[in-house]
């Protein structure tokens, strides 16, 4: 329940800092895509002004020379917020400021050096700028005229200037802190492209341009569109969440963490079941010669007994087997210290397997035969020369087979099989049985120290689960490995299978 508790705990952490990462990108993008909308609203307004301002210009020019030959237009511009102002020296040499406003203007005149001169002088002008104030109103609406029917009509790179254009666009941006790369194009109506400041790496997809109507105002058959793209707006946009990235990593850290030592606890647990088992086991074995030896000990106190050679020689007989059965049941005891050292104490020699693996078959042949059963060897492997500890890897042999017998068929002939053979340089040894087998999720874990299949209450075959947690190891310091299969063609039984490494030749 703790692991339960804890690993959801962590798991809900994760995905509330992977969801809170989520909506931060989400946000920043939005808010990166509506900055650059609102920047480049502003472009197209200071487009239209510009255009504006010229064909305002352009007429303002034709009005005065057509309205005011004998005068000299000194200088004339239109402000930002509208008005034009202009400077005109008349013949005279008197030089006049007028600013007009909309449908308005008011005149400001030169100095003059006599009180009449500037009466009358005022009076003139007053006549002049009546006339001016019939034409100003339809000067207005001729400009207005223009940028609404005609302005439309002519071609986009007519109207804008597109130097001018990137210097609003950079402009807009850093006015909006966004100081990045990027590459616009223009777009008319059927998509072709005008103009395109930068070449692309590799084309975009069409929601990472933003896109913006040049000229509002346009008929929407004539309209034309800047779309602007940003190389790097997914770099500055992570950019702004770096900072939760160590927080993230400190997370997953922990939950390795905590795994490993959840895995670790319930290794822990299942090692100690399993010693609990093993020291109940040993227990049981230790107190059978136990009490044999002690009840013959007993018998060899009867003074009529040792009278007797016959009893007596059979009472010594017992306790010789009996001692023999606890230092076997010792030595089982003595191999636990074997897994606490990194590696055994071997001594590698150079050593024939095909002609190790005769010897091994001709000794166990009696004990197979005991059991009304046969063994076969097969020696396919040409080269068989090893490097390897003649006493291990004997006892390793001698566990497998001795296996093979403890778990036979009662109803059914023993057959046994050692083969040899060779494959990539390898040297791989089989020993095949007939026996009882076992299940498919038994197969990796017999190899652990103190794991016995289990049997239910049955225990008809003695052990303490060490002898193959000692083949594994045995073969993992020689640097070859072992593994168990079940048999194939329906025949219930096992198959172990030892890979050794091969002495290289020269």
């Amino acid at each position: 329940m703790l692991a339960v508790v804890m690993g959801f705990a962590f798991l809900g952490l994760l995905y509330l800092q992977v969801s809170y990462i989520s909506i931060i990108l989400k946000t920043s993008n939005e808010q990166f895509d509506s900055t650059v909308r609102r920047s480049l609203v502003q472009v197209s307004k200071m487009l239209e002004k510009d255009e504006a301002r010229k064909y305002m210009e352009d007429d303002m020019d034709h009005f005065f020379y057509k309205n005011a030959p004998d005068k000299q237009i000194l200088n004339q511009k239109i402000t930002l917020e509208g008005r034009y102002q202009l400077q005109v020296q008349e013949a005279n040499g008197v030089i006049q400021q007028f600013e007009f406003n909309h449908f308005s203007a008011t005149q400001k005149a030169g100095d003059s050096t006599s009180k009449d001169a500037i009466i009358k002088e005022s009076e003139k002008r007053q006549e002049n700028m009546l006339k001016r104030y019939r034409h100003q109103a339809g000067l207005v609406e001729e400009v207005v005229y223009s940028l609404i029917y005609t302005a439309h009509l002519k071609p986009i790179e007519e109207r804008i200037d597109f130097k001018t254009l990137n210097n609003y666009i950079k402009s807009e941006l850093l006015n909006n802190e966004l100081n990045i790369p990027y590459i616009f194009m223009v777009v008319n109506k059927d998509g072709k492209t005008i103009y395109q400041n930068e070449a692309f790496e590799k084309p975009p997809k069409a929601s990472e341009m933003v896109t913006q109507v040049l000229f509002p105002g346009d008929l929407p058959s004539k309209q034309n569109y800047l779309k602007i793209y940003f190389p790097t707006k997914k770099d500055y946009i992570s950019s702004s969440i770096s900072f939760l990235v160590p927080s993230v990593i400190f997370s997953f850290i922990i939950l390795l963490t905590f795994s490993f030592t959840i895995h670790s606890i319930f290794r822990q647990k299942k090692l100690s079941e399993m010693k609990n088992d093993f020291v109940n086991n040993m227990t049981h074995e230790l107190k059978t010669p136990v009490s044999t030896i002690s009840l013959a000990a007993q018998m060899l106190k009867d003074t009529d007994i040792t009278k007797s050679p016959d009893v007596f020689k059979h009472i010594s007989g017992v306790i010789s087997d009996e001692t023999k059965r606890l230092g076997f049941l010792v030595e089982k005891v003595l191999q636990i210290s074997l897994f606490e050292k990194q590696r055994a104490s071997l001594k590698l020699k150079e050593i024939d397997a095909n002609d190790l693996l005769v010897g091994i078959v001709s000794t166990f042949a009696l004990k197979v035969e005991k059991y009304g059963g046969t063994i076969d060897i097969d020696l396919e492997a040409e080269d068989s020369t090893i490097q390897a500890d003649e006493m291990h890897l004997t006892n390793v042999l001698f566990n497998l087979l001795d296996n093979a017998v403890k778990y036979r068929k009662e109803n059914e002939p023993l057959k046994l099989m050692a083969r040899t053979r060779n494959d990539n340089n390898k040297l791989y040894i089989s020993i095949e049985d007939n026996g009882i087998g076992m299940k498919k999720e038994h197969l990796k874990k017999i190899f652990d120290r103190f794991y016995r299949i289990p049997t239910g209450n049955v225990h008809d075959v003695k052990g303490f689960g060490l002898g193959l947690a000692y083949v594994r190891k045995i073969m993992e310091d020689h640097g070859g490995s072992i593994r168990a299969e079940q048999q194939s063609d329906g025949i219930i039984g096992t198959k172990f299978i030892i890979t050794l490494p091969l002495i290289k030749k020269q």
